[in-house]
Order: structure tokens, then sequence, then C-alpha cells
């Protein structure tokens, strides 16, 4: 997909689609009398309506030339990912105001050789890139190229701190992790006659740092506070809604204790699969992330307790605006683009 913008807007284009002659519309602009309030509206309105900003458009069409972002993001069915694809292509009146053009890259983010073989071909192509990014050397490597050549790069969703990437835009995986572990934990308690037996743990890869740190945070508060509970050991899916429910349904049918689940990442239509097969959706307590439409109707249907929850329309904004940033020169404001992780359950659905 890719979100071009080959023209910025002008106030000629804000003229045409108020109806009205370029002189009025810059009299809106500096406040100055004779115009009709109907007018002023009407100016106002296509203003608002393209996010368009005068002073930042003179600047960016003083540059010359669009720059260029590109997203490199997981290949296959990941909702939570296309909400992210979704949300920028929303996003085309204010990245034509800017004169940006915003690409997407599809690639599989849990090979390190295809993930960085994507990455390296990227080197001197794009002002900025965002990616979904594998804790691996080799992505580390490809990372580190793409900066040396001038590229600013933020890693989103999935961390590679030991690289040289500019910045992070996600969540904290470890507090996020540590929240899932005292949700299932505490919900445990009340619906298991002993409140103990085992918790199973189904994640994409360890390799994804997001996913590691989850399951780092949730392996800490069930040590350290839910000692009765077995963890068991963590089934790597790949986000895949087959693999995951193949391996989650030969986990259930060996251990008929298993009390709890935690899905780390995606491949939910499979976990959820395995679970309702088994006959024990009413009995397990399943936890989360990310509210989607699958999500939304697990939750309601019961079979989901609860979702941890990351805005994806944050997320494709921060990663942009710091790009932006990065890109102009220019501060990010940290505090903006702090993206929070929220607790959903079935009656607090959004």
């Amino acid at each position: 997909m890719k979100q071009d913008a080959p023209a910025a807007l002008t106030l000629r284009d804000i003229a045409r689609q108020a109806g009205v002659s370029l002189a009025t519309v810059d009299r809106v602009l500096h406040n100055r009398p004779g115009v009709r309030p109907d007018t002023v509206r009407r100016v106002k309105d296509a203003i608002e309506r393209n996010s368009f900003q005068p002073h930042v458009a003179a600047a960016e069409l003083a540059r010359g030339r669009a720059r260029r972002f590109a997203f490199v993001m997981p290949s296959g069915p990941n909702l939570f990912m296309q909400q992210i694809q979704s949300y920028l292509g929303e996003m085309t009146a204010w990245l034509s105001a800017r004169r940006l053009a915003v690409e997407m890259i599809a690639t599989d983010v849990f090979d390190a050789s295809v993930l960085a073989s994507s990455l390296e071909e990227l080197v001197g192509t794009y002002d900025g890139i965002a990616v979904v990014a594998l804790d691996h050397p080799g992505v580390r490597a490809a990372i580190n190229d793409l900066v040396d050549g001038g590229t600013k790069v933020v890693t989103l969703v999935s961390d590679v701190p030991s690289s040289r990437r500019h910045h992070y835009v996600g969540i904290d995986n470890i507090a996020a992790g540590r929240t899932a572990g005292a949700l299932v934990g505490r919900l445990v308690g009340p619906r298991s006659d002993l409140s103990s037996g085992k918790v199973a743990i189904v994640a994409g890869s360890q390799g994804l740092r997001d996913h590691a740190e989850r399951i780092f945070g949730f392996n800490q508060v069930m040590a350290s506070e839910f000692v009765e509970l077995s963890v068991l050991p963590v089934l790597e899916g790949r986000d895949e809604d087959e693999r995951s429910w193949q391996l989650l349904a030969r986990l259930l049918a060996k251990h008929p204790d298993i009390v709890g689940l935690y899905n780390v990442g995606a491949g939910t239509q499979g976990v959820a699969r395995a679970l309702m097969e088994s006959g024990r959706d009413k009995q397990i307590v399943f936890v989360g992330h990310d509210v989607t439409v699958l999500t939304r109707k697990l939750l309601l249907q019961g079979v989901m307790d609860a979702a941890i929850s990351q805005n994806p329309g944050h997320e494709a904004r921060a990663a942009v605006r710091v790009l932006l940033a990065l890109a102009r020169g220019e501060p990010i404001l940290s505090e903006q683009e702090k993206i929070r992780i929220d607790i959903v359950m079935r009656d607090n659905l959004p």
C-alpha cells in the first residue's frame, strides 16, 4: 500500500474547495475584515478538513521534494498490524500537507535473514523507516547500516535497543506482561477449586523483543505472586492461526489441569479455536492482546477474559510524527508519543 503525496495542498486548493477567491482565503487567514461569516466558516472548514497548515506547507514546498517514509510490517493476517496500516491510510490529508509519501513493505519479520535482507534493500532509498523488528544480530546490523546511510529509523511495537535506531514507538512490554500475569493469577483464583494448576503461554516468537519482554514480565508475576500456578514452556505459533491451533490443541489434550492461558501476540483465531474445541473455554482463564474485531467477539462471548490493549491509531500517528521530527531535526514530544497500556474486558469494551 502506498500513501503518496505528489503535490502538497496550497492556498489555491483551499480557495477552490471553499468556492472563494485566493484573496478571500488570505483575508480569513489573517483575520482581516470584509468577509461574511458564512464565507469565513467555509474557508475554515476546508482548512480543517484537509489538516492544512499554511506555514508548514510553505516550508515543505520550499524544500523542493517530498520526503519518503517506509513502514516494514509483518506479512500475513495480523489484525493489529492491519489496524496500524488502516490508520496510516486515513492520514492522507495530513501527509499531503507535509509533502510526505508513506509506503508499506510486507516481509517475514519472524525470519531474521529475510527481515535483514528486506532492510538492506532499503539503504539510501527512504528518508525514514519504521520497522516491526526481530531482535537478532543480522537485523541489528541492517538497522545500523540504514542509520549509517543517513536514514532515520524507528522501531515499532517490537524494539532492538542494542541497535543504533533513533527511537522506539510502542508500549512497555514488560509492564504489559506483568499486567497479563496479574490478571491470569487473580482470575484463576475464584474460578479454580484449588487455585492451582498449569498456565499455558502461546507466543509468536521469543526472538521478537516485545514477545520476549511480555513473557519475562508475565513469569515475574507468576513466580513472585502466584507460586501455586505452574507455567508451561512457551509455544511458538509465529502469529499464525493454524500453527497456534495445532500447538495449543495438543497441549490442552496433554494437560487437563491447565487453568490459565496467555496469548502473547496474534494467532488469536487459532488459540480460541483450540480452546473452544477442548470444551474448556469457560473454565480456562484466557488473556491476550489488542482490541480487534476478533478479540471483541471473543470477549463478548466470554471465551476471552481480558485484552491488554495498545492504541494502533496512536502508534501509527506517533511513528510518522517521530520520523518527521527526526528528519526535520526537531525535538520529539515524548509525552505526546508515549503509548499507554489499557485493560479491556467485556464490560468496558470501547
